[in-house]
């Protein structure tokens, strides 16, 4: 239904004349501090008080111990953190879809805090993991599965990942990717294989650009947070530690490295 010139009427009808209209000059806006000096509302806390209070004791429940702690890894260091969410996602697609899910793979910029050695609590996991990303799990070739390792260490030195081994060879100038199974067994290119991703990567994000191709998608509704409470969770029930993954499953010169760093590596 067109209404424009039911708009170009109304004014004459309302007795307006157009041509006597000016423009209303709009309201500039103020910058308001949010800080101590705003006094609370009594009415508000009322109602936020019980909830606030109900969060907090949430997120002091304990956990598990993590007497080693879990780290990102600093420049040249292996994300052992990142390695153990990985496994996670994988153990937890597998729960999922009631099939094995041979690769996972996370984004490292999603990790938002280490876990420092010790008894880890509700909070540690929220700061680790503040996002409400799910987990997918979608179906890749081998083939699909190699590039998408290739896009993560093209970009950031390597995503995160469970299920494999990658060796990079060569040269800055020209990078030799070698990827096999965790347990070194070629991996068939042609071959259609489970992978387990959130639904951040899949969508596009951090530039893992085939993830995005993987066909059959199948959201979970788990978030990454809850099976990483979960996962806590068994381990603290039957009094065993949260110990970091072995490293080795990346394994990158350090001339290389740096000159992902800088930009200037290539496959």
């Amino acid at each position: 239904m067109n209404l424009k010139p039911f708009s170009l009427l109304l004014p004459a009808l309302l007795g307006l004349s157009l041509a006597a209209q000016t423009p209303v000059p709009p309201a500039k806006g103020v910058v308001l501090p949010v800080n101590a000096a705003i006094p609370e509302d009594p009415e508000i806390q009322k109602v936020i008080a019980p909830l606030a209070a109900e969060i907090k004791a949430t997120f002091d429940l304990p956990l598990v111990k993590a007497p080693q702690g879990l780290f990102r890894g600093r420049r040249g260091e292996e994300n052992l953190l990142g390695y153990w969410v990985a496994d996670a996602m994988r153990l937890a697609a597998q729960g999922a879809i009631n099939a094995p899910v041979r690769f996972a793979i996370t984004n490292a910029g999603g990790l938002r805090s280490n876990l420092r050695a010790g008894q880890l609590k509700v909070a540690d996991i929220f700061e680790l993991m503040p996002f409400e990303n799910e987990l997918v799990v979608v179906e890749l070739t081998g083939a699909e599965l190699i590039q998408v390792v290739s896009e993560g260490i093209a970009r950031r030195g390597g995503e995160p990942c469970s299920g494999i081994i990658a060796r990079v060879e060569g040269s800055p100038e020209k990078g030799i990717l070698t990827v096999t199974w965790a347990d070194g067994s070629l991996i068939d290119p042609k071959a259609t294989v489970k992978v387990a991703t959130s639904d951040y990567l899949y969508g596009g994000g951090d530039s893992i650009p085939t993830l995005k191709t993987g066909r059959k998608p199948f959201t979970t509704g788990i978030t990454l947070r809850q099976l990483l409470l979960d996962q806590c969770g068994v381990l603290g029930k039957a009094n065993q530690d949260l110990l970091p993954p072995a490293p080795g499953r990346y394994s990158i010169p350090v001339p290389i490295q740096e000159a992902i760093r800088d930009k200037k590596f290539k496959f």
